[in-house]
C-alpha cells in the first residue's frame, strides 16, 4: 500500500506547523501540503486532483476563519472530493460530533492532544485502509466478507473509545497495552498472565478487548501442547 497523502488544514501557525511534524514522523503518510482557512484547502483540494495525486486524508480543523468544517466536509462531497477527513477541534458539542460523523468525518480528535494519540488515531485509519484493501487483493475472493468490514470499521475505534466492559479497568489495560507493543512476536494469555501476574482469564480478557477494538491482531496459536489458545500481538503502522 502506498503512502497516504494528506492535507493539513489548521489556521493556527504553530498548530498547523505541529500538525504537519506529526504527519512527517508518521510511517506509511506523507504531507500533501497545509492550508491556513477552507477556502485555500478547497483549492488544494481541487489542484491535487486534477494533477492524478489527489489528498486521501484531510486533518480538518472545524473552526477556520472563513468557513465551518462542516462547510468545508459538505462542499468537498458536492465537488466530488472523497477524501476522508479526521476533525480536529476544541469543540465538544454533540450535535457537531453527529453531524460530523453523518457527513463522512472517519475520527474525531479533541484539542489539546498528544503525539501518542495523534499517531493512535492515523494508524487505526491506516489500519481501516489496509483492511479494506486486502480481502479484494486476495486470491479467488470477489470481494469484502462481513466480518473484513466488521473487523476494517472496528479498526477505526481507538480502545479509549470504546466502554470499558465492567471488570476491566483502564490502568490494567494500559499495561497489557504496553506489554504487547514491548514484544516482538505475538503473545498468548498464558504469556501475559505470567508477566503480569494476573489470572489466565483475566488476560484473555483484556486481550479479547484489544482484539475486538481493532488494536491487537488475533490467530490461532498452533504446534502447542494442551488445549488450543489465540496468540496476540500489537498492531503496529
Amino acid at each position: 500500500m502506498s503512502d497516504i497523502r494528506v492535507l493539513v488544514v489548521e489556521d493556527e501557525p504553530v498548530a498547523s506547523a505541529a500538525h504537519a511534524a506529526y504527519v512527517g514522523r508518521m510511517a506509511g503518510f506523507t504531507l500533501a501540503g497545509t492550508a491556513p482557512d477552507g477556502q485555500s484547502a478547497l483549492r488544494l483540494l481541487t489542484e491535487f486532483s486534477a494533477s492524478g495525486e489527489p489528498v486521501e486524508l484531510v486533518l480538518l480543523d472545524m473552526n477556520l476563519p472563513d468557513l465551518h468544517g462542516l462547510d468545508i466536509a459538505r462542499r468537498m462531497r458536492s465537488a466530488g472530493i472523497l477524501a476522508d477527513i479526521i476533525a480536529i477541534t476544541a469543540v465538544r458539542e454533540v450535535a457537531i460530533v453527529r453531524s460530523a460523523v453523518a457527513i463522512g468525518v472517519v475520527q474525531y480528535l479533541i484539542k489539546p492532544f498528544t503525539y501518542a494519540t495523534f499517531a493512535d488515531k492515523l494508524t487505526s485509519y491506516r489500519l481501516f485502509r489496509e483492511q479494506l484493501a486486502a480481502p479484494a487483493a486476495g486470491a479467488g475472493r470477489a470481494g469484502a466478507s462481513q466480518s473484513d468490514v466488521d473487523q476494517a470499521f472496528a479498526s477505526l475505534r481507538a480502545p479509549s473509545e470504546l466502554p470499558l466492559p465492567k471488570g476491566l479497568s483502564g490502568s490494567t489495560l494500559d499495561s497489557v497495552k504496553e506489554y504487547l507493543k514491548q514484544q516482538g512476536s505475538a503473545v498468548s494469555a498464558t504469556e501475559v498472565m505470567t508477566a503480569l501476574g494476573m489470572s489466565r482469564v483475566t488476560a484473555r480478557r483484556y486481550l479479547e478487548y484489544l482484539a475486538d477494538a481493532g488494536t491487537a491482531t488475533r490467530a490461532p496459536r498452533y504446534g502447542t501442547p494442551g488445549r488450543p489458545e489465540n496468540e496476540y500481538g500489537w498492531k503496529r503502522p
